[in-house]
């Protein structure tokens, strides 16, 4: 990344549900540790092995970890266009203008086109969301498609005009 960064965002899972969800699941599974392995006593009216609770436990925990940890970035530069989905993307993925045969913000809708958040494959190409409808839509000179989630679209079209202007 060598030219000027003319627009950044970073976006993080911030859905409530999706926190209440991983939050109760942890607290049910530590108080289920708590009472069966610690306690002694039997945690429901099927109890898992101690062993299985365990691992179970330690499971939901680092899957909590891991939404915790999940962002995309996304850069606009006088170069082209970059953008990482971590932890799965360690490093930018890089879009050169010349790639780029269309560069448009646009409205979707994640569930029906893309079957919801994240990396995702859809009947309009590839699509890395985090929350919201509005994406930044890439038409490559190959004909691939890439929608890249933005919660700036006001912002992020300021950059795009002013680039198109250059």
């Amino acid at each position: 990344m060598t030219d000027k960064i003319v627009f950044s965002e970073t976006q993080k899972f911030k859905q409530w549900w999706l926190w209440l969800i991983l939050i109760g699941l942890n607290g049910l599974l530590i108080f289920g540790v708590s009472k069966q392995v610690i306690g002694g006593e039997k945690f429901g009216d099927q109890p898992a092995t101690d062993t299985t609770l365990l691992f179970i436990t330690g499971f939901v925990f680092l899957l909590s970890i891991l939404f915790f940890n999940f962002r995309l970035e996304t850069r606009v530069q006088t170069d082209g266009v970059y953008v990482r989905f971590f932890p799965f993307h360690r490093s930018f993925k890089y879009y050169s203008w010349e790639v780029i045969d269309r560069c448009y913000l646009r409205s979707y809708r994640p569930i029906g086109e893309y079957g919801g958040w994240g990396i995702r494959t859809g009947n309009k190409g590839n699509a890395l969301n985090i929350s919201g409808n509005q994406g930044l839509q890439l038409e490559f000179n190959n004909h691939d498609r890439l929608l890249i989630g933005t919660n700036k679209a006001k912002e992020l079209a300021a950059v795009l005009d002013e680039i198109r202007g250059k």
